[in-house]
C-alpha cells in the first residue's frame, strides 16, 4: 500500500516507518527537516509544511498515518503548540483525503476531549472532532497514556518522573484506569501496522488496551474492533 506518513521522526513514527517497510508498503515520510538516515526503502520527502499538500497530491496515497506532535517546551507557547498539534495535523490530513487516501490512522492521546479544562486535552478533542468531519472512510483514532521510549531532551520534567514511576502506577491504573497508564511507543507503533488491514467504515478510538491486542495480532487475524 503506498501510505503518506507524517512524524516519521518523532518517539511513535520513528518507530512506526521501519515496521512499515517491513510490512511491505511503500512508505512517504513528509518532513519539515533532514534527520539524517531514514529507514531502509523509505522515501523522504523534505519540505516547508505549506508544501506538503502539493506533495502528496502527486504521491495519490491509498492511506495516511499522522503521528505529528510535539511538546509545549519545544513549541514554545501554546499557540506555537497548537501550529504543529492542531493546525499542521489538520492541513496534512485534509490533503491526504483530498489527493484519495480513504482511511487515516492518528495518534491523539488518553483523555482527549473538547470539554477538557485541560488545554492539552482540549485541543487533542478538537483535532479529532475535527479530524472525524474530513470525509475518510475510515478513522482510527489512537489514544495511548504516557509514551514510554527513547525521546531524549524533547522529555518535560513531569513526563520523566511518570515514567519513572510509571511500573508502580500502572499497577494501580487497572480496569477502567488502565487507558491512562504509561505504555510502551513501540506497542503504539505495532497496532498502527495492524490497523491498515481494518476494512471497517467508520471512527474508531483505540486506548491502551486495544492498543496492545493490536499489536499483538498476527496478519489476518483481529481483536474485537474497538469501539466507534
Amino acid at each position: 500500500m503506498r501510505l503518506a506518513l507524517a512524524g516519521a521522526t518523532g518517539l511513535v513514527g520513528s518507530l512506526l516507518a521501519p515496521r512499515l517497510v517491513a510490512a511491505g508498503h511503500e512508505v512517504h515520510a513528509l518532513q519539515r527537516r533532514p534527520s539524517g538516515p531514514g529507514a531502509p526503502q523509505r522515501n523522504d520527502h523534505v519540505a516547508p509544511a505549506d508544501r506538503w499538500a502539493g506533495i502528496v497530491a502527486t504521491l495519490a496515497p491509498e492511506a495516511a498515518i499522522c503521528a505529528l506532535g510535539t511538546t509545549m517546551g519545544k513549541a514554545g507557547s501554546q499557540d506555537a503548540f497548537a501550529a504543529v498539534d492542531r493546525d499542521l495535523v489538520l492541513a496534512f490530513a485534509r490533503a491526504a483525503r483530498a489527493a484519495g487516501a480513504r482511511h487515516l490512522i492518528a495518534v491523539s492521546s488518553a483523555g482527549a476531549d473538547p470539554a477538557s479544562r485541560h488545554f492539552y486535552l482540549r485541543l487533542k478533542g478538537e483535532v479529532e472532532r475535527a479530524l472525524a468531519a474530513v470525509g475518510f472512510d475510515r478513522l482510527d483514532l489512537l489514544r495511548p497514556g504516557l509514551l514510554r521510549g527513547a525521546r531524549g531532551a524533547d522529555r518535560r520534567l513531569g513526563e520523566r518522573i511518570g515514567i519513572l514511576i510509571s511500573p508502580l502506577a500502572n499497577l494501580v491504573l487497572r480496569g477502567p484506569l488502565d487507558l491512562y497508564a504509561a505504555i510502551d511507543a513501540e506497542l503504539v507503533a505495532g497496532a498502527a501496522v495492524a490497523l491498515l488491514r481494518r476494512r471497517e467504515p467508520g471512527t474508531f478510538v483505540h486506548h491502551n488496551r486495544a492498543l496492545r491486542a493490536l499489536a499483538a495480532t498476527r496478519p489476518g487475524s483481529f481483536p474485537s474492533a474497538s469501539s466507534p
